[in-house]
């Protein structure tokens, strides 16, 4: 085996990385097939689309509620024991799904309450599941780590669906099942990682320790900058909100040309992130950050103006590509650049922009669309996109300069003291 394919999968050469990839990819590919399936059941239930809505809303609705506080814990308490706790959690409302459903029980309060439950530990995960990660392997291997983190995330993403699909042909109790195999497996990895590192945060907890990830996000104009750029990207270039719009009256490829519209930004993420495994961005990060939101505004134009599939297909698959990279660059400096004690509330406040930004963006492309009509909303979004990323380039020139990811040198450049870590 060569040394070039050695180093591309680095990170897994570290016992608490594995098990964390593992409990990472097996819980998101059990919440995506759950979801697909609660998703069918309402609406056999119900007939009715505005469920379909509220089996959503039920599920972010716990994030704006309790980010600051899920921030706070991830800094205080051990982060393994939250993600612990939490894919517990996860755990029994699989098994409730599937004995309510067996049982004939299924009502749409009992459903959507497991639904609530499961977005309260969701909550609580999304801060303390990427604070973990800088703890797992040496610094110099931490790109690796996330570029393989990246990729089982889209790879859930893209299999979750799918696989629940296919065993619906079996029944929905069928799909409940599997995922309560997957999120007892998920479990069973996430007690066999370790972080002995983490910095607890033992100070008293204030309302100014509890926002202190938002001031230290401010303090430092990289965080900021690319918190922010992904942030108006996402705004702007919601397109794929409006994808059913395009397959049906633009494209006219029906179901079938939908489904793969649907999956071809996913799979450009996936293949991205694999590439960024092997050949990891080592100089010029900023410009690259910069270079990746103009050609996710550009393809979003394409998309705009295409009236054929492969020519959309290729646009929305650079689209799914060029965020990979966003992310990834972003990944590395939110988490290198954040001290330790502060990562679970800076983690927190980073999930809770772009999570906003997903919902906020859709909700965008859809308002433009009934103003100025569906190819417009996506052009101007597009062209908006490429505006941001020309604008944050000289307004914020620290995030254009950023070189190397090297965590040395991004700590030494860019983790200004302004006050204690924990505000």
């Amino acid at each position: 085996m060569s040394s070039t394919s050695l180093a591309g999968r680095v990170a897994f050469g570290y016992p608490d990385f594995r098990n964390f990839f593992g409990t990472s990819v097996l819980g998101s590919l059990a919440v995506e097939m759950q979801i697909t399936a609660v998703s069918w059941q309402v609406y056999q239930l119900t007939g009715d689309p505005l469920h379909l809505g509220l089996v959503g809303l039920a599920q972010f609705a716990p994030f704006p509620l309790l980010f600051l506080a899920a921030g706070a814990a991830a800094d205080r308490f051990p982060r393994v024991r939250i993600v612990q706790a939490t894919m517990a959690v996860q755990l029994l409302c699989a098994a409730a799904f599937l004995t309510v459903t067996v049982g004939d029980a299924a009502t749409m309060p009992m459903i959507f309450s497991i639904l609530i439950l499961l977005g309260v530990a969701r909550a609580f995960q999304s801060p303390a599941r990427p604070a973990i990660l800088p703890l797992l392997v040496p610094p110099e291997h931490f790109p690796n780590a996330v570029a393989w983190n990246s990729a089982g995330s889209q790879t859930a993403r893209i299999g979750g669906p799918a696989v629940a699909g296919a065993l619906l042909i079996l029944g929905v109790e069928v799909v409940y099942g599997a995922v309560v195999v997957l999120a007892a497996a998920a479990l069973g990895f996430a007690f066999r990682v370790h972080a002995r590192s983490q910095i607890l945060d033992k100070g008293r907890p204030t309302l100014r320790t509890i926002l202190a990830g938002f001031r230290f996000i401010w303090s430092r104009p990289v965080i900021l900058g690319a918190i922010s750029l992904d942030l108006f990207a996402v705004l702007l270039g919601g397109a794929t909100a409006l994808l059913p719009i395009f397959a049906v009256d633009i494209l006219g490829v029906g179901a079938v040309g939908y489904g793969a519209l649907r999956a071809s930004h996913v799979i450009g993420s996936l293949v991205s992130s694999l590439v960024l495994t092997q050949r990891p961005i080592l100089r010029r990060a900023g410009s690259k950050l910069l270079a990746s939101v103009a050609v996710f505004g550009a393809a979003t134009c394409v998309f705009g103006l295409s009236t054929t599939f492969w020519l959309s297909f290729l646009a929305l698959f650079a689209l799914g590509a060029a965020d990979a990279v966003s992310v990834f660059i972003r990944s590395n400096l939110v988490q290198v650049i954040t001290p330790d004690a502060m990562r679970g509330r800076v983690s927190a406040v980073n999930s809770i922009f772009i999570g906003a930004s997903n919902e906020l963006g859709e909700f965008e492309s859809g308002v433009t669309a009934a103003w100025w009509g569906v190819v417009p909303a996506v052009l101007v979004g597009g062209i908006g996109t490429i505006v941001v990323a020309v604008v944050f380039g000289f307004a914020i020139p620290r995030l254009r300069r950023v070189d190397s990811l090297d965590h040395i040198r991004l700590i030494r450049d860019h983790r200004e003291v302004t006050g204690p870590p924990g505000g």
